[in-house]
């Protein structure tokens, strides 16, 4: 413990503040299942999963043993100058879970790494020179997946991402008029958007690819209508314009399918995915079909540790632990469960301004009641509190007004109401402290 707290103090000289500043910085010694151990002596139920990394649970026996035995054959092996089985059945068993048609796979440590390889892959094939992305998305933090990420604009401050790309707006159910659909609004506004882009900036003819997550992430958990996406889909072959989904947070189980792309029924050309993929250990992949990877030749791109042989492994373990384990229909069932009791809790505490949710893809917004603006400040008061008690979340959102719940797929309901007691009673004791009773809620 005292070399502990001698380390802790050390942090800010040792680490950039960039990696050292973030919440809540929990001191741990071990994870396993849905908790982490603290070097307090604490257990912590973790409604993080890693930010939506370990969603076969910390640890899973089944992984740990996978890579032990990956070990005593390989740490390392640069694909193309040797080859390993591992990443060869890795592909196999990905084609049998990816929607169909995305069968042909790069690999990669990181979901900003997938992206670029997206990226690059669209621009390849096209030969046309312009991205556009979505206002509020997050794909990443090297410069190419930076100039697409519009979730914080801290994220580019002092940078000027290259990149040659444009920004629409992203599906805002929330502003759709009364007496219209939000299915039909936000269908509407994509195409106006769209024309008023081609219009005046960029010819359709120069774009080569749309990028977008699913479901916002970083941006604040924003699930879009399934129409609007549809929308997409239809724009973008309407134009010949390759589509792209940043499915890096949302694969592997999160939404109740194995992707968002199933859960909306909407295909892509090219997929990011990375995250689940491997139970916490580094790996991604720019996805897309046979056909489309055939035009990316021998030195368009490349990686050394990318499809790393022991996570492969890892990644083969945790397929088929999702799958024995029933995994993804326990992340329907319990994301049910969880938006239920949440909506009960937002009756009681005119802190909340929004639940909104998809599989075990939870975001809980925090407003100032009198204003209905997002309050950051106040959520992480509320974080702070569910710390204290034993839970961990962690935040999302343009402002930091999200809580983000996004537990291990293996979560159980008896979990999720202790995690949602403690949420209920940290909001108590918060709005008590500034004041707020029950009654206080704006009123739109």
């Amino acid at each position: 413990m005292d070399n502990w707290e001698h380390l802790m103090k050390r942090m800010p000289e040792l680490l950039a503040p960039s990696m050292a500043k973030d919440h809540p910085n929990l001191p741990v010694v071990k994870a396993e299942g849905c908790y982490y151990y603290g070097v307090d002596g604490r257990k912590y139920l973790d409604f993080t999963s890693g930010i939506a990394v370990t969603n076969t649970g910390h640890r899973h026996p089944k992984v740990v043993e996978a890579i032990k035995q990956a070990t005593d054959q390989l740490l390392h092996g640069p694909s193309g100058v040797v080859m390993y089985d591992s990443i060869l059945r890795l592909a196999e068993e990905l084609v049998t879970i990816m929607p169909k048609g995305l069968d042909c796979f790069f690999f990669a440590n990181s979901g900003t790494e997938a992206v670029e390889g997206a990226i690059k892959l669209a621009k390849h094939v096209t030969r046309r020179p312009y991205v556009l992305s979505f206002t509020g998305c997050f794909h990443g933090r090297s410069m190419g997946a930076l100039s697409v990420s519009t979730s914080k604009s801290k994220y580019r401050r002092f940078l000027q991402p290259g990149g040659l790309t444009y920004q629409i707006p992203y599906a805002n159910p929330r502003e759709c008029p009364p007496g219209q659909s939000p299915e039909q609004y936000c269908a509407q506004k994509l195409e106006k958007d769209l024309t008023a882009l081609f219009n005046h900036q960029v010819t359709p003819e120069e774009v080569a690819c749309m990028i977008l997550e699913p479901v916002q992430g970083e941006g604040g958990y924003i699930v879009p209508p399934r129409e609007w996406l549809k929308k997409v889909r239809e724009i973008c072959d309407r134009y010949d314009i390759l589509l792209i989904f940043d499915e890096v947070q949302t694969g592997f189980g999160r939404t109740g399918d194995w992707f968002a792309a199933q859960t909306f029924g909407v295909t892509p050309d090219i997929m990011a995915i990375a995250k689940g993929i491997a139970s916490g250990l580094p790996l991604s992949a720019t996805v897309s079909s046979k056909e489309l990877m055939k035009r990316w030749p021998l030195g368009s791109h490349g990686t050394t540790f990318g499809g790393n042989p022991l996570a492969c492994s890892a990644a083969l373990a945790t397929i088929q632990v999702i799958k024995e384990e029933r995994l993804i229909e326990n992340a329907r069932n319990m994301g049910r469960y969880a938006r239920n009791q949440l909506e009960d809790i937002k009756r009681k505490h005119p802190t909340i301004g929004d639940v909104r949710s998809i599989g075990l893809m939870i975001g809980i917004e925090i407003v100032d009641p009198y204003t209905g603006e997002p309050n950051g400040k106040g959520l992480l008061n509320i974080l702070n509190k569910c710390l204290e008690k034993g839970v961990l979340f962690y935040l999302c959102g343009n402002r930091g007004e999200v809580i983000r719940m996004i537990p291990p797929l293996t979560v159980s309901k008896e979990q999720i109401d202790e995690g949602l007691h403690i949420l209920d009673e940290a909001l108590k004791e918060y709005e008590a402290e500034v004041g707020i009773t029950g009654t206080t809620r704006i009123t739109c």
